[in-house]
């Protein structure tokens, strides 16, 4: 069965680097570039994923706000969540984990690390 992940990504090279990661893994990758366009996939109910991969830097409508918007919805607050961003910052690890996020990741910058946020996409995911 294939996976279905929606992610909410604006980065075009984060993008690419994910899809390329996953590459060996039979999947569906449904893709918003910004807050808004996330917020209007949840709201018509059209996919729903295995898991979600949030940004929290997002364009029009920030990352946190789109935590918020999911976990509102029945059909999508016990889908698995991984926050994939930048930031480090304390309040954003513990604001995400408060809001239902089940894993904070940082974005890679080795092979290795992508090879561990694939490792831990698919386990979640397949729960």
């Amino acid at each position: 069965m294939r996976m279905q992940i929606f992610l909410i990504e604006d980065d075009m090279d984060d993008i690419e680097l994910l899809q390329d990661a996953m590459a060996g893994v039979s999947h569906d990758m449904h893709i918003a570039n910004d807050g808004d366009a996330a917020v209007e996939l949840i709201k018509s109910g059209t996919i729903v994923p295995d898991i979600i991969i949030l940004d929290l830097n997002l364009p029009k409508i920030h990352g946190r706000e789109v935590l918020l918007e999911i976990k509102s919805f029945d059909a999508y607050r016990n889908i698995p969540l991984v926050i994939l961003t930048t930031s480090s910052a304390t309040e954003d690890i513990t604001y995400a984990y408060e809001n239902g996020a089940n894993k904070y990741l940082i974005k890679p910058h080795t092979g290795d690390e992508l090879k561990e946020i694939v490792k831990t996409i698919i386990e979640l995911a397949r729960r």
